[in-house]
């Protein structure tokens, strides 16, 4: 860079043997300064999805979105993308630990890790999910039915509480008929292990099934 600033007042020869470089290398360098950003739109692109959504898209929601608009890049170049623009994802999710209590002692793992279903309600997982939003702590609880991947039903709440769980329920219930037994499966959270949280799937003939704590059994 140095040279290339300096040419316009010195011999190239001079400033080659003044900076020890081998001018094979010099050029070389200098055909890569002077190529065409090939990302170049595409940057400008990720930098507009980014301030359009206030930070809170991340390289994966990002790279969906610029599929939309004509740029099918893989995530991995979307994120090394963002990277260098230096773009970062102001929402930080982690996975809830609310497990109390011994495995096992509640209910009984009826999927034993099939998490395949061949018709819609029959198997359904939940788990509970903590974002960082701006420095707030959001908390969301949603259903997901293992046949079609789809959301059956979810709240959002900024505290942990046993309503946030029995309100999903709530909605998730007017969507089936009674008496369905299909496996609605979770973690050992304190949540799933409540009486009324029980009782309700009870109600509901829907069969309660858990797993060992601290795995994640759904993706958003």
């Amino acid at each position: 860079m140095v040279i290339r600033g300096l040419r316009q007042s010195y011999s190239l020869d001079i400033l080659l043997e003044v900076a020890q470089l081998a001018r094979s290398t010099y050029y070389y360098h200098e055909k890569r300064l002077t190529k065409a950003d090939k990302y170049g739109i595409a940057k400008e692109t990720v930098t507009a999805i980014y301030h359009e959504n206030k930070g809170r898209y991340g390289y994966r929601r990002i790279t969906e979105e610029l599929g939309h608009r004509g740029f099918p890049l893989n995530h991995k170049t979307v994120q090394r993308l963002m990277k260098q623009l230096g773009l970062v994802c102001r929402v930080r999710m982690k996975k809830y630990r609310s497990y109390k209590g011994e495995v096992g002692r509640i209910a009984p793992n009826l999927l034993e890790r099939n998490f395949e279903a061949e018709k819609p309600n029959q198997k359904w997982v939940t788990d509970v999910t903590e974002f960082s939003l701006f420095g707030q702590k959001l908390y969301l609880s949603p259903i997901l039915d293992l046949c079609s991947r789809d959301i059956v039903s979810y709240t959002i709440s900024d505290r942990p509480v046993l309503s946030m769980v029995t309100q999903m329920l709530d909605k998730a219930f007017v969507k089936i008929s009674d008496e369905t037994n299909l496996i609605l499966h979770s973690d050992q959270g304190w949540q799933y292990q409540h009486k009324q949280y029980q009782r309700m799937l009870k109600e509901k003939g829907i069969r309660q099934s858990m797993t060992a704590k601290a795995i994640v059994w759904i993706t958003l």
